[in-house]
């Protein structure tokens, strides 16, 4: 029979602790777009005046979104205001590759590293465009727990501490795009709510020749994407004996597409 370890129990609630999310929490510090690097967005930049110019969009501070209803689970907004556009846009060619250079990750905070793509419209610039509620997203990389029983979020944390390299579709249609890139933890995540996002976005322009765009089916929305229902959202780590089988959330990699090989 399956049942919840005691001990590991009591940590679940110990990490509820404010004290200790603020300590333990991460984001992007650094986006290498191609081969141009780039600081992400800090959670000091917004009292530096004059304003950094980035080209991720605004989070608040290392802190979480846990109402996935919310337009926050988009770009990490905070308090239904969602994300602001940033001022630059970062250009890479499609079948180049996006590195996410993570602060330290906790290796408490177990779960998949999800990424998506959206394209703006062609009548709109990305430092002006928000999607909204409209299906737009696509998903071009997801990793989850692998089969040694490691997770996608371990690379990220010590001894490890990896950027996250993503490859940019290369039959892609030019254009101007958002990309979202997140970690979904899972420490918390016995029931709903519980289970942390940390997403972010940045905007580039991707060139090439390359004339391949997902169909409505393929596309989703954020919020919308995730429920409580959705597989994966709800996901208890703290079982004894081999933990089940974890379905990523969200979408499969957009089939036309060839993400870069996970290593273990």
């Amino acid at each position: 029979m399956i049942q919840l370890l005691p001990s590991l129990v009591a940590l679940t609630a110990l990490a509820l602790s404010p004290i200790l999310q603020v300590a333990a929490h991460g984001y992007v510090q650094e986006v290498t777009v191609g081969s141009t690097k780039y600081t992400g967005y800090l959670p000091d930049d917004a009292y530096e005046c004059p304003q950094p110019k980035r080209i991720m969009r605004k989070i608040p501070n290392n802190w979480l979104v846990e109402d996935i209803a919310s337009i926050d689970i988009q770009c990490h907004g905070r308090s239904g205001g969602g994300s602001a556009p940033a001022s630059l846009v970062g250009t890479i060619a499609s079948g180049d590759t996006v590195s996410f250079n993570w602060t330290q990750w906790p290796n408490g905070h177990t779960g998949p590293v999800l990424t998506y793509m959206a394209r703006v419209p062609d009548e709109e610039d990305v430092r002006d465009w928000a999607p909204e509620k409209e299906k737009v997203w696509f998903k071009i990389d997801h990793a989850g727990k692998y089969e040694d029983g490691t997770w996608a979020s371990d690379s990220l944390a010590l001894p490890k501490l990896k950027p996250w390299t993503v490859r940019i579709p290369p039959n892609l249609k030019a254009g101007q795009y958002l990309i979202r890139h997140e970690i979904l933890a899972l420490h918390v995540a016995t029931k709903y709510p519980g289970v942390q996002a940390y997403p972010s976005c940045i905007q580039v322009k991707v060139t090439g020749n390359g004339t391949a765009l997902p169909e409505d089916k393929d596309l989703v929305s954020f919020p919308g994407a995730y429920t409580a229902e959705t597989p994966g959202i709800v996901y208890n780590l703290y079982i004894i004996g081999e933990l089940p089988p974890y379905p990523i959330p969200g979408p499969e990699v957009y089939v036309a597409f060839s993400p870069i090989a996970r290593a273990q």
